[in-house]
């Protein structure tokens, strides 16, 4: 595994971020002059909680002691369950949880400086084509990345799968020898077991899935199969668009770790559904879960709130109507970009 032992040595046993924020915020004196304007009603979008910890509005205040805020920035960009996106993505990430003064500059500033990224980072000169498809609720799309160097265990594909309404993606290990019963068996297990049967699934036109056997397990489960065009690239758009950010990310893992591929997987598929996604203007775990997952950087914490019982399905009626207001303007933007 990446992680190495001294990794969790200090996961475990290293003061969590806030803890050290916390410290620091009572060491700086401009933290005191907000606390004093605080008292006299000045600053109304401050406010000190129980403990005496500053938040601006529900965000903790990081005060300008570089170490918590170097800790920060390093967990939202380098760690295996991020691993270096992009600035703006980081910024919305980061500004869930934390503030400071000129926070976007800062994170610009540094993902800019980053060794790995200039490294990394591809070209995206040509615009991949739009999705077409309606930002519809049990729709799915899936594609093969093929061209990965191939090692011990054999792996050199990945299969890629998206749902097209909350735009989060399963990444699959599979083999180009691998038959449409592999196929469908994996299917069954990392699909369907956790998300139940899609209403539509739309496939590139390799031979696998244009197979009668691909055709009949799709009708037995219900499902209605739509085969991507040579004429219309924009079916598969957003495939290509999750390919180059799945790439991007490999390349990283691998600077960064030196590890197989295969072995960052799992938290590069964790880290793409976890951070946000500017089309749904949320996280595409926000949109499945109704709230981010938890990770070093980002704890629940003791007393926020939970929802239940119809408040739970008010909120989830009203976040499936935001997310389909946002994606019909995403894909207005893209359909303006390519004119």
């Amino acid at each position: 595994m990446p992680t190495t032992e001294a990794e969790l040595y200090n996961l475990v046993l290293e003061p969590t971020i806030k803890d050290q924020i916390i410290a620091a915020q009572k060491q700086d004196k401009g933290m005191a002059h907000i606390r004093d304007e605080i008292n006299d009603k000045k600053k109304a979008c401050f406010k000190l909680d129980e403990e005496g910890v500053l938040w601006f509005k529900n965000r903790l205040v990081v005060p300008k002691d570089m170490e918590p805020r170097k800790k920060i920035l390093d967990e939202a960009h380098t760690s295996m369950f991020t691993l270096h996106p992009g600035s703006n993505k980081m910024y919305q990430d980061l500004k869930q949880k934390f503030w400071w003064t000129r926070m976007k500059r800062e994170i610009a500033k540094y993902v800019s400086e980053c060794d790995v990224c200039q490294r990394v980072k591809a070209d995206h000169l040509k615009p991949a084509a739009p999705s077409s498809s309606r930002p519809e609720v049990g729709g799915y799309t899936h594609g093969l990345h093929c061209g990965i160097a191939s090692h011990t265990k054999g792996y050199d594909s990945i299969w890629v799968i998206i749902d097209r309404f909350t735009k989060s993606a399963h990444f699959i290990p599979v083999k180009t020898t691998y038959r449409a019963k592999q196929y469908a068996e994996l299917y069954i297990s990392r699909i369907v077991s956790l998300h139940g049967v899609p209403l539509t699934i739309t496939s590139d036109r390799g031979s696998l899935f244009l197979s009668r056997f691909w055709e009949q397990l799709q009708t037995a489960l219900g499902t209605k199969l739509i085969h991507s065009s040579a004429y219309h690239p924009q079916t598969s758009g957003q495939v290509e668009r999750v390919n180059q950010i799945l790439e991007d990310m490999l390349r990283a893992c691998a600077l960064t770790y030196s590890t197989k591929w295969d072995e960052c997987l799992p938290l590069r598929e964790f880290a793409y559904n976890n951070s946000y996604q500017k089309s749904l203007d949320m996280a595409p775990f926000e949109a499945l879960y109704g709230r981010r997952c938890r990770t070093p950087l980002n704890r629940s914490e003791p007393g926020e709130r939970v929802t239940f019982g119809p408040d739970l399905v008010t909120q989830a009626k009203e976040q499936v109507k935001f997310i389909h207001e946002n994606l019909k303007r995403a894909q207005s933007r893209r359909e303006k970009l390519l004119g």
